[in-house]
């Protein structure tokens, strides 16, 4: 096989799926319900992200007081809950992580 037919080859199938829906985006009409579930999608993905890396480790679940990842997040959950300015939560998570990190 010639090198430049895999390399266009490789290019169409990481271009195309990613521009279809784009092209696609202005033309296609969606069903109300289907595009309120769509606003839920970023923060379900956001919210299993998190919750891997927060209680996952070693490939079992630490749910104790001695995992930072978690005592750091419930912190900028409370944070976040009182004064909702991402700078002040991020900085009271990471504060809270290094703590925990240092006292462990």
């Amino acid at each position: 096989m010639n090198h430049w037919t895999l390399i266009i080859g490789m290019m169409l199938v990481t271009f195309l799926p990613r521009y279809l829906p784009l092209l696609l985006a202005g033309k296609m009409e969606f069903p109300e319900w289907l595009e309120r579930a769509f606003n839920y999608v970023p923060i379900a993905v956001l919210s299993a992200i998190i919750a891997q890396t927060t209680l996952i480790h070693d490939g079992a679940v630490q749910f104790n007081w001695h995992n930072a990842h978690l005592i750091a997040a419930l912190v900028a959950f409370a944070v976040a809950l009182k004064c909702r300015q991402q700078l002040v939560v991020i900085s009271c998570g990471l504060l809270a992580f290094g703590l925990m990190r240092w006292w462990f």
